[in-house]
């Protein structure tokens, strides 16, 4: 089935394939129809499938019939996401897709002065993508008007639950009308969120994509075994051995990141950095230069591992392992996004065997293994661009040191 087979706005058939759209993913294949017949829908698919236009569509499509025809009023969609980087990206989808509709897409989200996003809200929205605190923020000062609402949807809802968001879910009830239509879209799913899903849908339909896999299959990706002082010469090794390609590589905290942005401009190689500390007007900045291709090479922390789509990521690297299992689905997931093949490597050091042992028992395979010989290992550790003087040194130290700590057991 093709998109013009869909009983859809001929413009949003024409912004779809505008951008290359010609055929529905699975997981749109499976949604538009039951969203377009009213249903609750619990949706669970990979990363870079094609979630959200899975929604976006039946639901632009939907609301632009009922202002053609004068009966829809107020705000008639609310998508609830739990980070100001993925609302900012599903509006623009939004946008994207609704273009010369009559839909009007609007964000809110913290981190930024409220008076410009009050204006949009005064100019009058149709769709409201928002992330819980703004929104609460702005429905008790009025600026929010939910009573109207016909469609409640929560994207990344696992993700809602992780960062405490449970509590807004549930108050949110107490905003909108009793009879709306609900959607929950994910790349993971927990009984936690199951709980919650079905607490609040009624009868869902449930549309789980290749659970049994959450990797997407044109993602390759393995596990290379490099210790913790090694993994900056292994990130400038690939960096260097693939200059015109994407980079994204992840770490455990935003000291992390902006360490490896150094160790990597120590060598010559221009990076940035995206983390939680940053103001939000530079992680917007940030995001748009790696997008644009103005920068090639951005070390993330996991706020970017969930629903992020940043075209033409080439590689994904776990420069540190992610704690949390599921974690390791979202990032990989940065890359082979839709029909594209993209690389996962995750460099694994002997104190974080137990984290890959975690993500295997998740994935309920074993990641395959990118096998380093010892002479590919020297040789990358020698080619770096940074002064060796370092690393050697610690090397000899930590040689002495050992030596020494023999010699006094022997005197004992």
């Amino acid at each position: 089935m093709k998109f013009e087979d869909y009983r859809i706005s001929e413009d949003i058939k024409k912004n779809i394939k505008d951008l290359g759209f010609k055929k529905p993913t699975d997981i749109q294949y499976k949604a538009i129809p039951p969203i377009l017949r009213g249903e609750d829908v619990l949706a669970i698919a990979q990363t870079g499938t094609g979630k959200t236009a899975a929604f976006a569509i039946p639901i632009i499509h939907l609301i632009d019939q009922q202002k053609s025809s004068g009966s829809a009023k107020g705000i008639q969609a609310l998508i609830l996401v739990p980070t100001r980087e993925l609302a900012i990206q599903i509006t623009d989808a939004f946008e994207t897709i609704g273009n010369n509709t009559k839909v009007n897409t609007t964000v809110v989200y913290g981190g930024v002065e409220q008076d410009r996003q009050i204006n949009k809200l005064k100019d009058g929205a149709d769709v409201l993508v928002a992330t819980p605190g703004r929104m609460f923020d702005l429905i008790n000062q009025k600026y929010i008007d939910l009573r109207y609402l016909k469609v409640l949807i929560l994207d990344e809802a696992d993700h809602m639950l992780d960062l405490g968001f449970i509590k807004d879910i549930r108050d949110i009830q107490r905003h909108i009308p009793r009879q709306h239509q609900t959607l929950f879209f994910s790349a993971t799913i927990n009984k936690s969120i199951k709980k919650l899903a079905y607490s609040l849908v009624r009868n869902p339909i449930r549309i789980q994509i290749s659970p049994k896999n959450p990797v997407a299959k044109n993602i390759e990706h393995s596990v290379a075994f490099i210790e913790m002082d090694d993994k900056r010469f292994f990130l400038e090794r690939v960096i260097n051995n693939y200059p015109d390609s994407k980079v994204l590589a992840f770490v455990r905290t935003k000291i992390r990141a902006e360490r490896v942005m150094k160790a990597l401009e120590r060598v010559g190689i221009k990076s940035d950095t995206i983390h939680g500390e940053k103001e939000q007007s530079d992680r917007i900045e940030v995001l748009n230069k790696f997008k644009s291709g103005k920068t090639n090479v951005l070390i993330a922390t996991d706020v970017s591992s969930r629903g992020i789509d940043i075209p033409g990521v080439d590689y994904v690297i776990n420069y540190d392992m992610p704690e949390q299992a599921e974690n390791y689905v979202h990032r990989v997931g940065r890359t082979g996004r839709g029909s594209k093949k993209g690389q996962a490597v995750s460099f694994c050091s002997k104190d974080e065997r137990i984290l890959l042992e975690d993500i295997e028992n998740y994935l309920d395979k074993p990641i395959g293994i990118l096998d380093i010989s010892k002479s590919d290992y020297l040789e990358t550790l020698e080619i770096s661009n940074e002064s060796h003087t370092d690393w050697k040194t610690l090397i000899r130290d930590n040689e002495e040191m050992i030596s020494k700590k023999k010699k006094k057991k022997k005197k004992k």
